[in-house]
This record gives C-alpha cells, structure tokens and sequence, in this order.
C-alpha cells in the first residue's frame, strides 16, 4: 500500500507532498486506452433516478462528466445505466453509453461486476477509472494527480481516501452483558486533534483499476495498490435524500450569490473550465426566460406582459461588466414584436427575430463579432434552444423548462420564467467570471513562484 505523510491542507485543496495546481500532467495512457466509468443505474433505492436528479442546476452526473472530460485524461468517457432517461442525459454531456444487461442491473448486483461486463464488451480499454456519480465536488485535478499514479508510477490501482478524526469504539449488541471498548484510541492517553495524523476513509470518489485485475484477479483495489487523498470538503458523497441540501451547499453556497468576492471560498464543485471570463455576448429569449409567458389583456384589448424588475437588473449587472445582452423573439411571437421598441429602451438592448432554429440567425453575428460560441452565454426554454444550449459557452433554461431544454443546458435555474431566471443566471456568469479571476491570479502566482526557483 502506498502511503505518504502528508502536512495541512495546501490552499489549491491538495495536501503537501502531492503535486501542486502548478504542475500540469502529461495526457494519460501511452499505449494504454483509459476510459472513465460512471455506474448509473436507473433502479436507485434511496432516490429516485438520483444520478440524473438537479443539484444546484446540474444533472448529477453532470458534475463528474464534466469534471472528467475537463480533465484531459480519458481516451474515452462512459456512463453505464440501464435507462432511457439517464442515457439521453449522459449523451447529452458528451459521454458514450454502456447499456448494461440485466443480469448486471440488478438491485444484488455489484459494481465489480458491472465494470467486469464492460471490460469485456470494450476489450481495448487497459485502465478503467470508476468514478462515482454521487461525487459532486470531484475536480479534473484531483483526476489528473491519481491517474498519473498508475500512467506514470506503475500502480495498478488507485482509489481516493479522505482523512478522518474521529474515535470508534466497539458496536455492543443490546442484552448480551458485553462492554464497548476503544478501537483506535487509550482513553488514559486522549490526544489532542492536532497531536493526531487521524485516519484514512475511502470516501467513494473513484477507484481507478487495470483491466488484468479487473477481469483476471477480480479486484478494484489489488496490485501495487495506491491511495489518493481528497480535502474533506470536496469529499462529498450522496446516498439518501438527508444529502441532498448538504451536498448542493457545499457544491454552490447560496449565501455568496450576492457577495461575488467570496466566491472561490464557498463552491467546491467544479463548474468547468470554460469561464465567463472570457465571455462578451448573451442571447436571451424573451418569451418563456425574461417574461413568464403570459399575456395579459386591458379592457380596451391592448396586450400586455410583465417583466420582473430583478431580470432587467440582472441584464444591467451583465452591462456593467462589459457583456453584450442581446434579446431574442420568435417570428411567430407577435405580442412581444409589437412591444419591440419599448422593451429595447426599458433594457438598452438590441432585440433581433429568429426563425425556428435561432442557431441559423445567430451563428453570423457571432462570427461578424469574431467570437467563438465558448464566449457566449445563452439562455433558452425549450426545443428549438437545444443546439444553442449545447453550443454556448455558458448556458441556462428558467427551473419550469421542458425536461429537452433542461437535459442540453449546462445550468438549470432555480427560479421560473419571468420571475428571476434571467437574474439568477447573470449572478452566476458573474460568479463564474469572479472564480476565474481568482484562478487567474493563482497561476500567476505560481509561475512568479517558478520563476523565482528554476
């Protein structure tokens, strides 16, 4: 077993003594196909369909595709299920899909036997890293360093631990006359927290393994076996519905949405690597995003619709900060058409008319802007929205979207149509802007730091 001493936690959320945020590795494998693996199985007893079910605006399993796509290490990304519903989220973010068999979809089935089935249905796959759908707060980094344990230092396995302090005592059965007694302490000599190296705990992240022991020994864990330790904080696992608003809180504080500067301090789940940063342009449907959808009729029947005085602060949020907010109506929308100019003037936005597949209006102006689509955050609320979703950059659907609208977006609101969607999508470009920067000015930090001892 391999095992390194490590000191207090490092600020890029590693321990000392493993590698830094500054040090970038090498792409996996060699001669070597390593294929990520989620289990997701549609039959879930705790919750629901859980691994496809919303945590703060994101499909769960969303979370660690992204974090493992990002990661650059993987010949290829797969989501083992059983399901329709989950399949069609899983090719949604960009994974292939394993459709396992019966004989593995079992509620007595287990996981090794599931991997073992895709092993030997992919026989070019030689390192398969299972990673847990439940396992929000998982970042590319922390894929990168353990993957590089086998590629580069010739583990067979590799599994993700946390560190604990905590004291067990001996379970006692009610009426056999026994006494507890300590597991991992002397009573007579308590240490202090601080006096304690505590103890490692899997923590259900990944379990990175080769095909030999997979298939040959039947083993997760085995070989030249290796541990790889996580920071409790991104150590997050969800099993019943109690974890639910502990996981969502640890992967996005609700509390820093209105105080940006703490931003970098208060999420721990990863929300990709493409930052707003960089983003100059936003398309944003009227109907169905800035307005609730209604219509509203005067007893001289003039139409009318609303307008939340949060989403146009939200645009004007956006405006400070230098991004274009560009308003999109439908040609066959003729309420909101004939509320054009004063909507323009109300939100100091320039409103175009898109036919049936928006993407066809507005890839020229993002090529007359010379932009790519990654610089472009786009908010949309149905069928017609899916290819721009997909495509932009950043993207987000109102929380009362068609399931098609919301399986594509890269973000799902909290809040419905016309009642502060569009705010609550700008207050998250913005937190996403604000973490960039702080990353920002942590690689430049460490590149003074090399300059100054290479």
């Amino acid at each position: 077993m391999y095992s390194k001493k490590r000191g207090p936690p490092a600020d890029n959320g590693l321990r000392d003594g493993e590698h830094t945020a500054c040090k970038r590795p090498s792409r996996a494998g060699g001669d070597r196909h390593v294929a990520a693996l989620v289990l997701a199985r549609g039959g879930s007893k705790g919750i629901p369909l859980k691994n496809i079910k919303m945590l703060a605006g994101v499909p769960l399993i969303g979370w660690v595709l992204r974090a493992a796509k990002d990661s650059d290490m993987f010949d290829s990304v797969w989501v083992s299920t059983d399901h329709d519903e989950i399949e069609k989220v899983a090719k949604a973010w960009g994974a292939k899909v394993h459709r396992r068999s019966p004989e593995v979809s079992r509620d007595s089935s287990s996981s090794l036997e599931t991997i073992q089935e895709f092993a030997r249905l992919n026989p070019e796959v030689n390192v398969i890293c299972n990673i847990q759908a439940t396992s929000p707060c998982l970042h590319p980094k922390h894929v990168k360093e353990a993957l590089e344990m086998i590629t580069l230092q010739d583990f067979d396995s590799v599994f993700a631990v946390v560190r604990r302090h905590q004291f067990r005592w001996q379970e006692v059965k009610q009426g056999n006359g026994e006494l507890t007694k300590p597991l991992n302490l002397d009573p007579s000599n308590r240490p202090r927290r601080q006096d304690w190296d505590g103890e490692l705990c899997e923590n259900g992240s990944f379990y990175f393994t080769t095909r030999d022991l997979i298939l040959n020994k039947g083993l997760l864990q085995g070989g030249k076996v290796g541990y790889y330790e996580m920071l409790p904080e991104y150590s997050v696992d969800i099993d019943v519905d109690i974890d639910w608003p502990v996981a969502e809180q640890r992967s996005v504080s609700s509390s820093c949405f209105s105080h940006l500067v703490c931003a970098s301090s208060c999420r721990y789940g990863y929300f990709g690597r493409v930052t707003p940063e960089v983003v100059r342009l936003m398309f944003c449907n009227i109907s169905g995003c800035l307005t609730e959808g209604k219509i509203f009729l005067s007893a001289s029947g003039e139409q009318m619709v609303s307008i939340n005085i949060r989403d146009t602060t939200g645009i004007s949020m956006l405006q400070k900060e230098d991004v274009e907010v560009i308003l999109l109506t439908y040609n066959k929308d003729s309420v909101i058409q004939s509320l054009v100019d004063t909507l323009a003037k109300r939100t100091n936005c320039r409103i175009i008319e898109v036919g049936e597949e928006p993407l066809n209006d507005l890839r020229p102006i993002v090529e007359q802007k010379k932009l790519e689509w990654k610089d472009v955050a786009y908010m949309g609320n149905d069928k017609q929205d899916v290819n721009c979703l997909n495509l932009a950059g950043l993207s987000a659907v109102p929380g009362d979207a068609p399931v098609v609208a919301i399986n594509a977006a890269k973000y799902t609101c909290h809040q419905v149509a016309g009642m502060g969607a569009v705010r609550e999508f700008a207050e998250h470009i913005l937190l996403q802007k604000e973490k960039a920067k702080s990353q920002l000015k942590q690689d430049r930090d460490c590149n003074v730091f090399k300059c100054r001892f290479t």
